[in-house]
Order: C-alpha cells, then structure tokens, then sequence
C-alpha cells in the first residue's frame, strides 16, 4: 500500500470514530432524554383525551415517569453489568 492509501484509510477510520462518538455520546444526553419524555406526555395527553376521554393531565405523567426511571435505573445497571464483565 501507498502512504496515500494509509492516510486516507486512517481519515475515514477518524472520521467514522467521531460520529460513532457523537451517536453514543447523543444516546445518553439528557436533551435526548427530555425530548422523549416530551413526545411521550403528548401522545399519552391525546390519546386520554381524544380516545379514552377523561382528563388527561395528571394521568399522562405515569408514563413520562416510567420512562425517566427505566433510564436512571438501567444506567446503573449498566455500569454494575460492565464492572462485572470487565472483571472476568
């Protein structure tokens, strides 16, 4: 192989590196996190309101909540299932 050849192999590699880096690092943001709970208190607010007809305010929290635990909860999981797996 050329040096040309290398170099352009290694700015491709960088450059897949670095959205690979902003995909994990976007995945576990918190606007990300906002923005699904967002979209979720929406949809649930409609659907009470348009299709089961009750007042949908309160009632719509229960899965925005839901949805905020399971992403704390599975953080730290995730950190005790890498500890573990690092140490075998």
């Amino acid at each position: 192989m050329k040096n040309d050849d290398l170099v352009q192999r290694i700015e491709k590699l960088e450059a897949r590196n670095f959205r690979v880096e902003g995909d994990k690092a976007w995945k576990t943001s918190w606007v990300r996190r906002l923005s699904i709970m967002l979209l979720i208190y929406i949809v649930v607010v409609f659907y009470l309101r348009f299709v089961v007809h009750i007042d949908p305010w309160i009632n719509a929290l229960v899965p925005v909540l839901g949805f905020s635990l399971s992403t704390v909860t599975l953080s730290f999981l995730k950190q005790r299932w890498l500890a573990k797996r690092n140490d075998t």
